[in-house]
């Protein structure tokens, strides 16, 4: 068979089965992960329940070798993108109406008054980051081109807190290119949590808590946002 017909029979098969066509850059893009324990993380064991329960269920697909996949959300696919792992590990812990792409989880957050937009932050000790909490979700734009939205967002993680070792903070999601201790990952992972460099042309957009995780009212938000 012609390469050409291969590709077409690939595409129509496909098609069928409901099953989206795995990008060219996915092609044999090895997973090169990094994982850590609840127990390097500083006050794992005070965190509320229901985020210890999201960040042991995170952590344990970090641990699964798995690449970073463009529009998969399920790990039986090898890998998955960064909404699709977010969106994954939520509707893990039983979070009803997820919604499935970055720009629309950030509306999701603002829609229950929980967002806290971080506009033109260069570092993390800002004072903006006061509210920040491990389980929150995070939000990046400018991270790459894309389709008009909305929202810019077009890249979303978990928050896990600070290590133990060094009190660095870090985050749990889906990338090809982000580092973890100077390492470039690829994958489903543990990653450093850094604010974008001015000339890089991304921004760290804001963060929020996750929508039904915990009992918290807008009024509660509104009164955290003023201390």
């Amino acid at each position: 068979m012609l390469p050409a017909l291969k590709i077409l029979f690939f595409i129509l098969f496909a098609a069928v089965l409901g099953v989206a066509p795995v990008s060219r850059a996915a092609d044999g893009r090895k997973a090169a992960v990094s994982s850590l324990d609840t127990k390097d993380l500083i006050d794992f064991e005070k965190y509320p329940k229901p985020v210890q329960t999201l960040i042991e269920k995170a952590l344990a697909l970090t641990k699964r070798n798995l690449t970073y996949r463009f529009a998969s959300a399920d790990p039986a696919n090898g890998g998955m993108d960064c909404s699709g792992t977010v969106y994954h590990v939520l509707q893990s812990v039983d979070i009803d109406r997820v919604p499935r792409q970055s720009d629309e989880m950030c509306q999701w957050v603002i829609d229950k008054g929980l967002f806290h937009r971080t506009e033109s932050v260069a570092t993390l000790e800002a004072a903006v980051f006061a509210n920040l909490k491990p389980g929150d979700l995070l939000f990046w734009s400018g991270t790459y081109e894309h389709a008009a939205r909305k929202l810019p967002v077009s890249h979303v993680m978990i928050y896990l807190g600070k290590r133990t070792s060094d009190g660095k903070p870090v985050v749990f999601g889906a990338s090809d290119g982000r580092s973890y201790d100077g390492q470039r990952r690829c994958g489903v992972s543990v990653f450093d949590f850094k604010i974008p460099k001015p000339d890089s042309g991304a921004e760290f957009y804001g963060y929020g808590p996750v929508p039904g995780l915990l009992a918290q009212t807008k009024e509660e938000v509104r009164r955290a946002k003023k201390k």
